[in-house]
């Protein structure tokens, strides 16, 4: 069950940007010995993202952290806007919204930190996963009831796309 502070007008989304880790992930990172920093990714959330994708929507990843294995599993869901090693999130955010034209009214922005605030407040639906920090809980308007890396992604999609009557 999905808990909505103030109900969010997912009729009208059209696009979709999300945080990697806390979202798409659960945050943790394995240490290997050859230095890089290994996640995992739920399979449902990748079936979701290109079922998206099919249907005409865009999708953008917004990430503070660079790792190339994250690079290769959007890439290989065929997400083509992706953003690794951000320092400022609203500028990444502004340039993608006037490079395809895109009203903030009509995006859903999935965060699950501090980091992820200040674009959240600039987009129609403000989404975080179950499991998200108590001040990013405190602006969404969408709170799924997954946990991030859990299926909180497709959680979030399936919704939208159900608005619309896009989902199958």
């Amino acid at each position: 069950m999905t808990s909505l502070s103030t109900p969010p007008n997912l009729s009208a989304i059209k696009a979709f940007i999300f945080d990697v880790d806390g979202v798409f992930t659960d945050g943790t990172l394995l240490a290997l010995n050859s230095g890089e920093q290994a996640r995992t990714f739920h399979i449902r959330d990748g079936f979701a993202v290109r079922h998206a994708l099919a249907k005409g929507y865009r999708i953008a990843v917004i990430s503070g952290r660079e790792e190339e294995g994250v690079r290769k599993r959007l890439e290989s869901l065929d997400v083509r806007d992706i953003f690794l090693g951000v320092d400022d999130k609203m500028k990444i955010f502004n340039n993608y919204i006037n490079t395809y034209r895109l009203d903030p009214s009509h995006i859903a922005y999935m965060g699950d930190d501090v980091p992820d605030m200040e674009v959240m407040r600039r987009c129609a639906v403000a989404a975080c996963p179950a499991d998200a920090a108590a001040d990013v809980h405190a602006i969404s308007n969408y709170t799924a009831a997954r946990p991030g890396g859990h299926g909180a992604v497709r959680e979030l999609i399936e919704a939208v796309l159900k608005a619309q009557n896009m989902w199958l």
